[in-house]
């Protein structure tokens, strides 16, 4: 349940933001400038309330700022953001490729004299926690800006944690992290299963590993755990293309959901001679480098779209690779309407590393369901059935219901190109009911799947032709 403190401080945070937007400062801009300004004031007050050294070099700290106004207030923040840019470790990260995008004295100001009223060292983690993770759902929501692409629902995060059940000594990757909110869920659920330091310690500063080529998101989601605590010396987030090379280090769980569509242009090709298979599908090469990524009998559970499970070629080398040297012991087939970007079919698949498949279980939770965004948006207990089915204490003793049903490794590994596309429950008419909007987000995504295989297709033939 929300606190005082943290319902009025979220409201201050986001009237301010309005204000912003309305003289084209927008909601991404707004909160990164957020996160610099916060981890000044929070420097600044563990120097002046705690005696303790500043992390920020002389002549950049929040002092250096507070009183100036106008061009000069302009001028030394910009040239604080280049100086912390360059520094190493924590503070190199939260301010990675930093830009002013507060060109406006005024408006800038605005901003400081806000963070300056507040305490928020003393504030407690879960409060601070809480207040920047409503804010990056919120930011999350602004479809201009594109954000939520990096936003999974809280709700699919916490159910996928709760049966994964990540323990205090494992270690815990996202390859793709968005802002976060996977390593966050999986360190709540470890944080109160010891009082060991030691293992307190490994788990705060050492259990936890997030990678993400974009340095915004990488800012984002470093603040997001510093303010819950979580790597107060060095960030456990890297901004890296996870795709680039093989693994430095092998963990014990990943929990994910990787980018969807084609790899972005100017990325670096992949060559990587620890995958079962070259492919251009973004997707397919997460999938793999997630599977070598894992230590024998390490798990995952990871987000992927419907193609991973009925795709030819790559696909289905990579499914029977699945099939055959992991278990695949559960698909959570998700309906649409969860995901900020419309029309969005995908399914979480959960595996362990080291043993051959016997049975997948499937549970369907997509037909005769229907989810919205703005008016019934997919909650936590909405899985509860999912969770009770998986039954994590004893998977060898699951049952079978209307919605969970197990398919013998032997009868997907003799499907038309190994799909794994399973649905038994029949549609009803009131089931195919779709709004204009999901019409035509569904028109929209066929038609990019035409053109993503046409360009594909033009690319095999210029090599022909050569």
């Amino acid at each position: 349940m929300a606190t005082n403190t943290e319902t009025s401080l979220t409201k201050k945070v986001w009237t301010l933001a309005t204000t912003l937007a309305g003289q084209g400062i927008g909601f991404t801009d707004y909160i990164t400038q957020l996160t610099y300004l916060l981890f000044l004031k929070m420097d600044n007050e563990n120097t002046e309330m705690f005696g303790e050294d500043s992390a920020i070099p002389e002549g950049y700290r929040w002092s250096d700022l507070i009183d100036l106004d106008g061009l000069d207030l302009i001028a030394q923040y910009e040239s604080t953001l280049k100086k912390l840019s360059e520094e190493e470790n924590l503070i190199g990260t939260i301010f990675v490729k930093a830009q002013n995008k507060i060109d406006k004295p005024v408006y800038l100001k605005k901003v400081i004299t806000m963070i300056n009223e507040e305490q928020w060292l003393v504030m407690d983690g879960d409060v601070k926690g809480a207040i920047y993770e409503s804010i990056l759902e919120k930011n999350g929501q602004d479809k201009k800006s594109g954000a939520g692409q990096y936003f999974t629902p809280r709700s699919l995060i916490q159910a996928m944690v709760d049966v994964a059940r990540p323990q205090i000594g494992e270690t815990v990757c996202d390859p793709a992290c968005g802002t976060g909110g996977f390593l966050l869920a999986a360190y709540d659920y470890m944080k109160n299963q010891s009082q060991d330091k030691a293992k307190r310690d490994f788990l705060r500063d050492k259990a936890l590993h997030g990678y993400d080529n974009t340095a915004l998101v990488v800012t984002l989601a470093s603040m997001n755990l510093y303010l819950h605590g979580i790597g107060t010396d060095r960030s456990p987030i890297l901004c890296q293309d996870s795709l680039e090379k093989a693994p430095d280090t092998l963990v014990d769980v990943i929990l994910a959901n990787p980018p969807f569509g084609t790899r972005p242009a100017g990325s670096v090709d992949i060559d990587r001679q620890d995958f079962y298979v070259e492919t251009k599908n973004n997707q397919l090469n997460f999938l793999q480098h997630i599977m070598v990524m894992l230590k024998n009998t390490g798990r995952a559970a990871v987000v992927l779209p419907d193609n991973v499970l009925f795709e030819g070629g790559a696909g289905e080398t990579i499914r029977k690779e699945l099939l055959k040297n992991f278990n695949l012991h559960t698909i959570l087939r998700l309906p649409t309407g969860i995901f900020y970007a419309q029309g969005v079919k995908a399914n979480v698949l959960f595996f362990q590393k080291g043993t051959p498949t016997k049975n997948v279980w499937y549970y369907d939770y997509r037909t005769g369901i229907k989810h919205t965004l703005a008016t019934k948006p997919m909650q936590r207990q909405h899985l509860d059935d999912f969770v009770k089915c998986y039954n994590a204490d004893n998977i060898q003793a699951r049952q079978e219901t209307e919605r969970f049903k197990s398919y013998p490794v032997e009868d997907l590994l003799a499907r038309d190109k190994t799909s794994l596309d399973i649905t038994w429950i029949k549609q009803t008419e009131n089931d195919e009911d779709i709004t204009l909007n999901e019409l035509i987000s569904t028109i929209e995504e066929k038609s990019q799947n035409i053109v993503n295989a046409v360009a594909q297709l033009k690319e095999l033939m210029a090599g022909i032709e050569e």
